[in-house]
């Protein structure tokens, strides 16, 4: 991008490479994979609102010239903007063609036009092409000839304009630097291998509107550059130029709103939807937070439509010129990722890792849990949830002060450990007797079911806390000792054991210790039988 402070659109532009370099790396669904479709719907729609303005001011340039008499200084200026559009033009077009390659050889779409799910998800093809083939490595140095180009173009033209690489190697791009699994990838790494077909096509048609935003700036640059701008106003017509028109809810939509034959020179005054839109060098600069529809298609699309109206001179009277734009919600999926993710244990910390991919860098989390209690992490998207004791936990999910969407989970209660007796040597196998007098000592512990163990390490801290052990001698209770915790004295107990008595050990009380240090008893009656020999 040229130096100085970056316009919304550079943002915005900015903003979608990263969503979308980010997203390559994900196993996608068939439901994000619609996603990509759309997106680049929306992205080749605003390829041709670009390439009509562009056009357009090619032509202005060259009647403004004309009409303040061709002075000697601007002249060059009409070939340095037709230098500028075919250069585009044959980019653009070199991106397309390899747009359409990967579609064709991936067999993208079927025979009524329709993309096909299994094609998109292919992630050989795209690695094939762009590295094996060798063509990323072409396409990363034509994108990254033609700012350099276009820069030459407008020197030749008095104009100094810089413009910084497209295609970037993942260590050249902020939001990578810091990723050791990540830095190290050159573009075609980053980009194109182990990336699906339908990430890979959206990806082109942004490098596409990459091209295209250069061009844009580097006309308006020569247009700022004539003197005296002026223009003959006999075909007005209003227009609106958007980034996408399918926008996440709790993401920002941007577009530029403008007359078609409008100058720096001119102060119209813009609204949408009855609010004052800021006007710059003669165009509207649109900026708002989408916000949640109540009800989407079976796309997950919810339709909205921008009124607006410009008020400008047209012949010398100022006229109102109305203006509609169609664009479309898409509602955001809610990624929830935890090891107990299907369930979540009653009065234990679950963790949980929530996301909503589609809104990138603009997610700003906040949670409200109904049947339990929470604790937010120090990350975005870190969020402990404590449920209550049965039933569901029903967790909200906002964006920015927008509501995303709910998710809700069943309430598991936590499952009952296993009481497992050990001596000094290990477990003990009560499978065979024992040698008399029986075991020096005796461990009596509560070993925590394996999956909740492993999940949930700070709530699966079990002790046996309540019973007796009893010595048995033809069946008759003889001694027996109190359980007061894992290690019991049975010393005096055994003192008297002989081959062919039996120890009881009977549990009448587990205490199993939670994540905040609180103790939850449970009565749990097991009896276990130690025969000595």
């Amino acid at each position: 991008m040229a130096g100085g402070k970056e316009t919304p659109r550079q943002r915005m532009i900015g903003m979608m490479y990263l969503v979308l370099t980010a997203l390559l790396a994900l196993q996608v669904s068939n439901q994000i994979l619609q996603k990509f479709v759309l997106l680049n719907d929306g992205l080749e729609r605003t390829s041709k609102n670009f390439i009509n303005k562009n056009e357009f001011t090619v032509s202005s340039i060259a009647s403004t010239v004309e009409n303040q008499g061709n002075n000697e200084k601007d002249v060059p200026k009409v070939d340095a903007a037709k230098e500028v559009r075919k250069a585009t033009s044959e980019v653009y077009a070199y991106l397309e063609e390899l747009k359409q390659e990967l579609l064709t050889t991936s067999n993208a779409k079927d025979d009524q036009g329709q993309f096909s799910n299994s094609a998109l998800k292919n992630t050989d093809i795209p690695g094939n092409i762009f590295n094996n083939n060798k063509k990323g490595f072409e396409m990363q140095e034509r994108l990254n000839a033609y700012p350099k180009q276009i820069s030459e173009i407008l020197k030749k033209a008095g104009i100094e304009l810089t413009f910084g690489d497209i295609a970037k190697d993942a260590k050249d791009i902020e939001i990578f630097q810091n990723d050791k699994e990540v830095r190290n990838k050159n573009f075609v790494f980053l980009n194109f291998v182990k990336s699906p077909v339908g990430a890979v096509m959206a990806l082109i048609s942004q490098y596409q509107n990459e091209v295209l935003n250069i061009e844009s700036e580097s006309l308006g640059a020569i247009t700022a550059s004539i003197g005296s701008f002026y223009y003959k106003a006999d075909i007005v017509e209003a227009r609106i130029a958007a980034q996408s028109n399918v926008v996440a809810a709790g993401t920002k939509f941007q577009a530029d709103m403008f007359i078609a034959s409008s100058s720096s020179s001119d102060a119209p005054q813009m609204t949408i939807d009855g609010r004052t839109v800021t006007v710059e060098n003669g165009f509207g600069k649109i900026e708002f937070t989408a916000t949640p529809a109540s009800q989407y298609d079976d796309r997950g699309l919810s339709k909205r439509i921008l009124k607006g109206e410009i008020v400008t001179n047209v012949g010398g009277e100022d006229k109102i010129l109305p203006v509609e734009y169609e664009y479309f919600v898409a509602q955001p999926v809610i990624k929830v990722t935890s090891e107990v993710v299907n369930q979540l244990y009653a009065d234990c910390a679950n963790e949980l890792l929530i996301d909503v991919p589609a809104l990138g860098n603009s997610y700003a989390p906040s949670f409200t849990v109904s049947n339990g209690s929470s604790i937010q992490g120090s990350k975005p998207g870190q969020l402990t949830v404590i449920p209550g004791g049965s039933g569901k936990v029903l967790i909200g999910v906002s964006s920015g002060g927008n509501k995303i969407g709910d998710v809700s989970y069943d309430i598991k209660p936590v499952p009952a450990p296993t009481v497992r007796l050990f001596d000094g040597r290990g477990p003990i196998d009560l499978s065979q007797a024992y040698p008399a007098p029986g075991p020096s000592s005796l461990i009596v512990e509560a070993i925590p079911e394996a999956n909740f163990g492993r999940t949930m390490a700070k709530d699966a801290n079990f002790e046996v806390t309540g019973g007796e052990v009893i010595l048995l001698r033809n069946e008759v209770p003889r001694e027996k000792v109190a359980i007061n915790g894992k290690n019991v004295a049975i010393r005096n107990l055994l003192a008297s054991a002989k081959s062919g008595d039996a120890l009881v050990i009977r549990v009448t009380q587990v205490t199993r210790t939670n994540f905040r240090g609180n103790k939850i008893t449970n009565n749990q009656p097991e009896i276990i039988r130690m025969a000595i020999k």
